[in-house]
């Protein structure tokens, strides 16, 4: 019997990240687009996810939200695609799995609305600085192909969608280690797929 996936997304918002690996895994998935609002904001998606956002996910029964924890449960419940390390060797594979999840997110939503804390407050805040922030992710994808393991996993996945996102948008400086390790991600055929798909839903 087939598993039910139920993903709820908007095709301008964070779901793009897990529909690319639904893609990459390649299982059937039925598709329900949340629209911003009233929709989002209803008793009945609320059940979803009571958030009222998107990406969320109901996999037989089980509802999962937040993009990191998406990625992780789907890389386990089709271990065929072979998207994450072997069980004992997912070190890397979770460090920035939630390294994208935690500081970067963070940083980068805090710079889009242009405030950064003063430094006597950034011992507070997990990312510390946007500079810092930036500067270890360089220093984790710079001659790398892959972020966790010598193949391609979810952790490259989140890592090269938020790059590339923050380079499109010019929340994030275009740095040639950046640039290197995002372009051959971004043109896998699931990702390719993907970018299809979304502009189709946008489309209507």
């Amino acid at each position: 019997m087939a598993e039910e996936i139920v993903f709820y997304t908007n095709p301008q918002s964070r779901g793009a990240i897990v529909h690319w690996m639904l893609e990459e895994i390649g299982c059937p998935y039925s598709t329900e687009l949340m629209v911003y609002g009233q929709n989002m904001k209803s008793a009945e998606y609320l059940a979803i996810n009571p958030m009222g956002k998107v990406p969320a996910l109901r996999h037989n029964g089980t509802v999962v939200t937040e993009t990191a924890a998406i990625l992780a449960h789907l890389a386990d419940a089709f271990p065929a695609a072979k998207l994450a390390p072997p069980a004992g060797q997912r070190g890397a594979y979770y460090r920035w799995l939630f390294f994208v999840a935690g500081p970067c997110d963070a940083a980068m939503s805090n710079k889009s609305v242009g405030w950064e804390p003063a430094p006597d407050m950034q011992p507070r805040f997990g990312y510390g600085t946007y500079q810092l922030t930036m500067d270890t992710l360089e220093k984790a994808v710079s001659g790398k192909r892959y972020i966790a393991a010598d193949y391609f996993t979810a952790a490259d996945l989140y890592v090269a969608s938020f790059l590339n996102f923050g380079m499109m948008f010019k929340l994030i400086d275009r740095r040639p280690a950046f640039e290197a390790y995002v372009q051959p991600h971004i043109e896998r055929p699931a990702s390719l797929r993907t970018q299809q798909k979304l502009e189709a839903l946008m489309k209507g």
